[in-house]
This record gives structure tokens, sequence and C-alpha cells, in this order.
């Protein structure tokens, strides 16, 4: 579960909020689910999305690579998008204990449309116990109509 503070640095640095679910594991098949949203404080800024990834390599190597697909609902001052989500997802763990990671994912919303969105995220994440993890994340999107950014830092807790 994660829960933290948001900031818009192309729109005014709007501030805002995040809150989710990440890495839901199905098993030992390699599928992991996420989920969430985020909003600025005056609500000009809102994202929506789930997520599947399916890992193509054994869970816990040091290296990962994981086709994306879900739906993503994004709305910003200029534009409105939501649709299919569809990309690929390389995760660098760090550590041998998984306490530190960084995965940069592209993913398109609603790819082929004249309204498609390219979405660049970086994320880096750092276990301080087995409980408790901080991270960063930072996502550019790309549309036709206008470019927007979202800088999020984040607390994570981690439940066995």
């Amino acid at each position: 579960m994660k829960l933290g503070i948001v900031q818009y640095p192309s729109s005014d640095d709007l501030g805002g909020f995040q809150v989710g679910v990440e890495d839901v594991f199905f098993g030992t098949t390699g599928i992991t689910a996420n989920i969430g949203y985020s909003q600025s404080l005056n609500a000009d800024r809102v994202h929506f999305e789930g997520n599947l990834f399916y890992s193509l390599f054994s869970l816990g190597n040091y290296f990962n690579l994981a086709p994306v697909v879900g739906y993503h609902y994004l709305e910003t001052e200029d534009y409105q998008e939501d649709g299919l989500n569809v990309g690929l997802q390389l995760r660098l763990v760090l550590s041998r204990t998984d306490a530190a990671d960084i995965r940069l994912t592209q993913s398109f919303l609603s790819p082929g449309k004249e309204t498609e969105v390219g979405l660049t995220t970086l994320a880096v994440g750092y276990a301080v116990s087995d409980q408790l993890r901080l991270g960063v994340e930072i996502q550019k999107q790309n549309a036709a109509v206008s470019k927007d950014s979202r800088v999020g830092v984040l607390t994570q807790w981690q439940f066995p």
C-alpha cells in the first residue's frame, strides 16, 4: 500500500496526493497487479490506473522485464483521456534482499488513436525496514494536446 504527496511541476507546481496498492502477487505465476489514484488539491489533475504486469524472468532476479496491460484515466487542465494502457516495465533490483529497486515503465494510453498519450514513469524505492519503504516517482505525460509531469514522494507499507 502506498500513500504520498505529489507535485505537478509543469502546472504551476500544483500540489496533491497519491494512494495505491502495488505488487499484488497472483501466486507464483509472475503476474502482479497495481492500482493507483492521484489528484491535485484543486482537482485539475486526476489519474486513476489499474494494471497487470507479467514478469518475463523469475521473480527475485536482479533484472526483469514485464509487459503491462490495464486501464488508465487521465485528466489535466487541457485534456481528458481514458482507456487501454499497454507498455513495458524494466525493473532493476539493487540489493539481494529486494530492499532497493528502480522501475522504468513506458506505456501508451489509448494506443493508435489520435488522442494517444505516452506515459514514462521512473520509480525508485528503498526499504528502511521489513514493512516500510520510501519511494520517489516521476512521470512524464506526452499527448498531442500538451505535455505534463508529476513527481511524488511516497511511503509504502509492505504486507507479508
